[in-house]
Order: C-alpha cells, then sequence, then structure tokens
C-alpha cells in the first residue's frame, strides 16, 4: 500500500509547475546585455506580470529598452506587440532540476495535458479495478496479485526512460491498472484469511500504508529533485515485493469453491504450523473442510458482473455501496491532488497530509471494533460533509482555518476509506468478492476524475463545489446507515447466504455459522 500511494501521488512532484518564461530569441544582439541585471534584461523582451513576474507565455516581437528607461511600464506593456514563446522556455530549476512540465513543455496552451496525464493514471486505476476484480474470482487473488506487481514494477520503471509524453501516458495508464489489482488482492488474501475477531485490525492495518507512502514519497522528493531518478527511485522496490509474494498462500476459501480442495488443506496446515497449531492441523482432513464448506463446495463458480444486481439483497448492497465509494472518492482527491492551491511548500503539506491521515485511519480502526462498521463509516462521511460546507462560511482572509478544517476533512475521507474497504469486503461473498470490489473500486475512480470537473464549477460560483462534495458525503454517511453491521460475523461465501441475512432489518443481525468455521478455523490463534 505503501509503494502504490507513492505512484498514485507521484506527480505532486514530478509534475510540479516551476516559475517560467519565454527563452530570449537566440539572434539578439548580447552586447548591450553586458550593464544590465538579468531582470532587466527579462523587462526589456518579456512583459511583467501584475506580481512582477515574467509573463509565462507571451514576449515582445522586439526588445524595448526604453522600458528601462519609464515608469510607465503598464501602459507600454499594453502598446507593444505582443507574441507566444516562439524559442521555448526557460524554467526555474531552483527547486526542482527537472520536472515532466519542464521536459516536454507542458505549459500555456499545452498546460491542461499535466491534468490529463494524472486522468490517464486514474483511469488505469479504474479499468484494473474491473479487470484484475474479474480474473481474481477467476484465476484467484495470489496469482493476480504476483501479476500486479510484476506489471506495476515494469511500467513505472519504463516510466523513468521514456523520451516522449504519449509513452509516459501509456505506462502511467498500466501502473494505475497494476495499483488496483495490488490494493483489491491484498485487501482479500487477508480478509479470507483472517478469522473474525482478529478482521478489522489485519484488514486495516495495511491502509496505514497509504499516509505513510505520502511521508516516504515528501521523504524522497525532496532528496532526488530530478523526475527520472524520483520516478525510478519510488519504482524499484516494488520488485522486492513481487518475490516475495510468490511465498503468500492462495486464499483456503477461494480454493474450495474452485474444487481444489487438496490445495486448500496443504496451505491451512501450513498456516497451522506458523501458527503452532500442529495438533488441529494433524486432524484436518479434505472431507472435514467440504464437510464445513458443503454449502460453498455445491455452488457454481461461474460468476459475472451482473450477479452484483441479480438478487434484491444484492442490488441493494451493490447500489449502495457504489454510491458509498463514489462520494468518498469525490471529496478526498478533490483536496489531495492539488496541493499547491494551500499556498505553502508542496513538501510539507504532503507531510502534513500523511500525518493526518494516520491518525485519522487509526481512529477508525479502534471505532470499527468499539461501535462496528456501519456507525463509524457514517459518523467519518457526514462529518467530513459538515467540514467541507462549513469552509464555505470561512472567510478567504482566515486562511489558515480554512485549511485546517479542509485537512480535518480531508482526514475523515481517509479514515471513510478505511471502514469502506473492510465493510465491502465483508458485504460481498467469496464466490464474487473481487468482481464486487473492482466494480466499486471503478466508482471510486470516476469520483477521482469528476473531482476536477466539479472544481470547475468555481468560475461561475465559488462556493458551489465544496457544496456539492460535502453534501455528497452527507447522503452517504446516511445511506451507510440502511446496509447490515458486519463486525464479528463470519464471512458470507455464497449469494444465498446474502440474500438471507438481507431479509433481516439492518438494526436486528443476528451472529450466523457460515463455511469456513470449526475444525478449519482451529488453526488460527484465538483473537483477544
Amino acid at each position: 500500500m505503501t509503494l502504490t500511494a507513492c505512484q498514485v501521488f507521484l506527480q505532486n512532484f514530478t509534475a510540479q509547475v516551476v516559475e517560467h518564461h519565454c527563452r530570449l530569441p537566440l539572434h539578439s544582439n548580447q552586447s548591450h546585455w553586458a550593464n544590465h541585471t538579468h531582470m532587466e534584461i527579462l523587462r526589456v523582451f518579456i512583459p511583467f506580470r501584475a506580481n512582477r513576474q515574467p509573463n509565462r507565455c507571451l514576449r515582445f516581437t522586439m526588445p524595448h529598452w526604453e522600458l528601462l528607461r519609464t515608469n510607465d511600464t503598464e501602459k507600454n506593456d499594453t502598446e507593444a506587440s505582443l507574441e507566444p514563446c516562439l524559442d521555448g522556455w526557460t524554467y526555474n530549476t531552483s527547486i526542482f532540476s527537472s520536472t515532466i512540465i519542464s521536459e516536454w513543455d507542458l505549459v500555456c496552451d499545452q498546460k491542461g495535458l499535466r491534468d490529463m496525464a494524472q486522468s490517464v493514471l486514474m483511469a488505469g486505476v479504474l479499468i484494473g479495478a474491473v479487470v484484475f476484480g474479474y480474473l481474481a474470482d477467476r484465476f484467484g487473488r495470489r496469482a493476480l496479485l504476483i501479476w500486479s506487481y510484476l506489471q506495476m514494477g515494469i511500467a513505472g520503471t519504463c516510466v523513468a526512460f521514456l523520451p516522449t509524453f504519449s509513452c509516459y501516458c501509456i505506462f502511467r495508464f498500466l501502473t494505475g491498472m497494476a495499483i488496483s489489482g495490488v490494493q483489491l488482492n491484498t485487501i482479500s488474501l487477508i480478509l479470507e484469511w483472517m478469522p473474525p475477531k482478529g478482521r478489522t485490525l489485519a484488514v486495516c492495518l495495511p491502509g496505514h500504508g497509504f499516509p505513510l507512502g505520502q511521508l516516504l514519497l515528501a521523504g524522497v522528493a525532496y532528496a532526488i529533485r530530478d523526475w527520472r531518478w524520483l520516478q525510478f527511485a519510488i519504482t524499484l522496490p516494488i520488485f522486492l515485493f513481487f518475490f516475495c509474494s510468490w511465498f503468500l498462500p492462495e486464499s483456503a476459501r477461494w480454493l474450495v469453491l474452485n474444487n481444489r480442495s487438496p490445495e486448500a488443506v496443504a496451505n491451512l496446515k501450513k498456516v497451522a504450523f506458523v501458527n503452532g497449531k500442529q495438533e488441529e492441523a494433524d486432524k484436518l482432513t479434505v472431507e472435514i473442510l467440504e464437510y464445513h464448506m458443503k454449502e460453498a463446495s455445491n455452488v457454481t463458480t461461474s460468476t459475472t458482473i451482473l450477479d452484483l444486481v441479480r438478487k434484491p439483497g444484492m442490488r441493494r448492497i451493490s447500489c449502495s455501496l457504489m454510491f458509498i465509494w463514489f462520494s468518498t472518492s469525490l471529496g478526498f482527491y478533490a483536496m489531495a491532488m492539488d496541493l499547491q492551491g494551500f499556498g505553502i511548500s508542496v513538501f510539507l503539506i504532503q507531510v502534513f497530509f500523511g500525518g493526518i491521515d494516520i491518525i485519522a485511519k487509526q481512529a477508525s480502526i479502534t471505532a470499527m471494533d468499539c461501535f462496528g462498521r456501519r456507525i463509524s463509516l457514517a459518523i467519518c462521511l457526514i462529518s467530513a460533509g459538515i467540514l467541507i460546507i462549513a469552509n464555505i462560511f470561512v472567510p478567504q482572509e482566515i486562511q489558515i482555518l480554512r485549511t485546517v478544517l479542509a485537512t480535518i476533512g480531508k482526514g475523515c475521507l481517509a479514515a471513510a476509506f478505511t471502514c469502506i474497504g473492510l465493510f465491502s469486503s465483508e458485504l460481498y461473498p467469496t464466490v464474487i468478492r473481487q468482481t464486487g470490489l473492482g466494480f466499486l473500486s471503478m466508482n471510486a475512480r470516476v469520483g477521482a476524475i469528476v473531482a476536477p470537473v466539479i472544481q470547475m464549477l468555481s468560475n461561475y460560483s465559488s462556493f458551489l463545489p465544496a457544496m456539492i462534495y460535502g453534501g455528497a458525503a452527507i447522503l452517504a454517511g446516511l445511506v451507510v446507515c440502511t446496509l447490515m453491521e458486519t463486525r464479528n460475523i463470519a464471512l458470507v461465501d455464497t449469494v444465498e447466504q446474502v440474500e438471507r441475512r438481507s431479509r433481516r432489518t439492518p438494526l436486528r443481525e443476528e451472529k450466523e455459522e457460515l463455511p469456513l468455521t470449526g475444525k478449519a478455523n482451529d488453526i488460527f490463534p484465538k483473537a483477544t
């Protein structure tokens, strides 16, 4: 999770928009330059903006030395004829020695390509969620996790050596696909190997890797200011995780559901040996395992994405979760992807965001163990929505308060992501869990893609984007209350089990003994 976070937020540093201006004409007579400062030379060739900085996209058609002898600069700038930067641009390299902006001149008429590059990554995450989620239900969680690490490592390394922007976008798209594969299959493997008592901590603890990744990225980016070397340094450790993933056991639940019970028993015995439960492992056989999963082992494993909405129980869960994931992502990425908008060092705000997210995620883990998944998620979303809307009424002059409210609101949304990942995994059955999570992740990426578009509404009304982000979060919190609580309840393996659960009202759940309990679960240490 740490390395996927680095890849997601990498463009906050590799695509920094540094100060730039038109390159001075090479044919100009430089004999006049000797007795003038650099800023005076720029004043002669380039019009200045109101902040006393050179214009980024225009220059004079001919030098205006008279501007150095008059105070009426605005009048002269207006009267002088201007032209675009025909000879390219000069960039300020005092903070970043190289970025994709300076290398491929993604400025002025081409500045929209910067945001497009990030959208391409998020589109890859969206497509990867659907494709890898479906393939994981067909070919296993472990196999897709191994492939995702390999794809992310190779694609990320290639990005550091690509010569053109179009190639950069293609391989960032492939990186985005792999990010989904790593995130979804990591969560599912942990979830399907853990007993109910230890599930919350085990599944949510890797979520701390996301804010830790933001902190790590800020430190590495501070040390490495060239975008290619930064890309390479962030990607290289992925290959270590690729090699380690070969030693992970496949989900026993998935193996049983795909008529591979002997492999499931072998994996369970390996886990029992690690947990010091050798006596229980010796008693476990294929017949015992299939008996305890008799309902799940008799179902067909031929599932499609339509199974998410085919029956009423699954349809209610899927539609509710779709809106919740979309709303959470909409607000989170609206605030997380534009660090330059805070007006302070991008390194500091990255560290600040990461620190707040860690605190928020840890608080959500404690809340889910104490109060349950549903109420914790609802409180996170409603609180985030209220804070975002409250910022509308804070005057622009009180910038510190506005930044604090926005940061806490983002922290609440980060905590909501922790809650919703575990909650959704527990609501979906094993036979279609990865397909469901992939579909939900796709909705989250749609929210991330839509967020910049909604932000453009600020050109018409300054408070409209915040009203949409905040209102969607509050409404999503209310939708959460209609779902069933899953704390300390065994996982479901079939759609039929979900339908039986859905017939109960959300406020009157009962604990139910489901497959992979009893002897099979005796191999795990008892959670305290």
